[in-house]
């Protein structure tokens, strides 16, 4: 019997071209695995164009759910943007690709798994962490890094390549962007944005939704109500986790919600420009830091951005089954047991503009903050307080002044 090598397949021409270039190269039996979490039409068609490419067998996965209420809403959680604007849309999702496709290389008894990121690129570092952490003993193929065998390097070579092969497939050598998408983003990568100097086309690049100047003139009003950091419902309709993002993409993307131009710091040392569209990862993100804003003390409020973005940057590099991360995740998960309440947004050309927000556990006491006298501060107290606090100061210029006198 062949061995058996499990494939990532997005059905994509690169992934489709490693199904021959497999048998071919290694005498595999290859089991295609395509994992749904959440890239809507993209999976339509697959099952077909994989055994027509030579695959005996394909695994379509639908883990939506999973990759929402696991993944994602951990980092919704931890706050965990990657250096100041990324919400990690493709980096969330690699790690349970990389669990599901272990988990089928099991059941097959496949000896193999192989990815079709490229030698440049996040994901191969992601995939590749993911599948050691998990089963240390399965061999990795990386085709792009296959100098001697993988001697493709365009969209043509591929097509022809397959066209050897007997695979005649709907791929034209037309050039377009490199596009990652599940239920959180769509990103964007190549033609004139590989020149920072350039502006995005937004007309050719948008899929979820539209630039600020195009959306509607009036603003529309929304809710999302939390339980213990988690949404559990929006305008008042209780809802998964999943639904709740996919309506608040069609509800964000229609009014030039989340759209980010970005350069990155890879992991692989170098930086690279993309456009991400997170129309409803944005919308919750920033709820949920409204909502915490009002319940979280100062001190705690404080060191946990500090763990938000450590956490952002061991899910970019693909560190999520590490004790690291179990142990970021332990702390936010303590942090959010009393994140709790409604808030109020307006979306208006791009823009979150706060509406209200309200909690059971708010630490915003009116009595204290209002500038009429309440009876849990007295003004008087401050000035002792004062006194206290900038004593140290006090001294130092006290010193300060007495050298000049020397």
């Amino acid at each position: 019997m062949k061995e058996k090598v499990i494939l990532a397949y997005s059905g994509g021409l690169d992934t489709t071209a490693i199904i021959p270039w497999l048998k071919e190269n290694y005498d595999y039996e290859v089991v295609c695995c395509c994992i749904d979490v959440g890239q809507g039409n993209e999976l339509d068609g697959l099952d077909e164009r994989a055994k027509l490419s030579g695959a005996a067998k394909l695994y379509i996965e639908h883990i939506t759910d999973e990759f929402v209420d696991e993944y994602v809403i951990p980092c919704v959680k931890a706050g965990a943007v990657y250096e100041n604007k990324y919400l990690l849309g493709t980096s969330m999702a690699r790690p349970v690709i990389a669990k599901k496709l272990v988990e089928i290389a099991r059941k097959e008894g496949a000896t193999a798994i192989c990815h079709g990121a490229t030698g440049k690129g996040n994901d191969q570092v992601r995939f590749e962490l993911g599948i050691k952490a998990l089963a240390p003993d399965l061999k990795i193929i990386a085709p792009w890094r296959c100098n001697d065998t993988w001697k493709m390097q365009s969209r043509e070579e591929e097509i022809d390549y397959c066209k050897a092969h007997g695979i005649d497939l709907p791929f034209d050598a037309s050039h377009s962007y490199s596009r990652d998408r599940n239920l959180w983003h769509i990103s964007h990568e190549g033609l004139e944005l590989e020149d920072p100097a350039n502006a995005p086309n937004y007309d050719h690049l948008l899929v979820l939704g539209v630039t600020p100047e195009k959306a509607p003139e009036e603003g529309e009003t929304i809710s999302l109500t939390f339980k213990e950091g988690a949404p559990v419902a929006l305008n008042g309709k209780e809802m998964k986790a999943s639904e709740i993002i996919a309506e608040l993409n069609k509800i964000g993307g229609r009014n030039g919600i989340g759209i980010i131009d970005i350069v990155e710091n890879r992991v692989v040392g170098m930086k690279s420009r993309g456009v991400y569209e997170t129309p409803g990862g944005t919308i919750l993100m920033e709820a949920h830091t409204q909502l915490e804003e009002l319940i979280l003390d100062r001190d705690t409020l404080a060191y946990k951005k500090g763990v938000g973005d450590k956490f952002a940057d061991v899910v970019y590099e693909g560190k999520w089954f590490t004790p690291l991360r179990e142990a970021l995740q332990a702390f936010v998960e303590s942090t959010q047991k009393y994140v709790t309440g409604e808030v109020k947004m307006k979306l208006y050309k791009g823009n979150i503009i706060k509406q209200g927000t309200t909690s059971p556990y708010s630490l915003y006491n009116e009595s204290i903050a209002s500038f009429t006298t309440g009876e849990l501060y007295d003004h008087h107290d401050a000035e002792g307080f004062i006194n206290l606090f900038g004593l140290s100061l006090k001294v130092r210029a006290m010193m300060m002044e007495a050298n000049k006198e020397k």
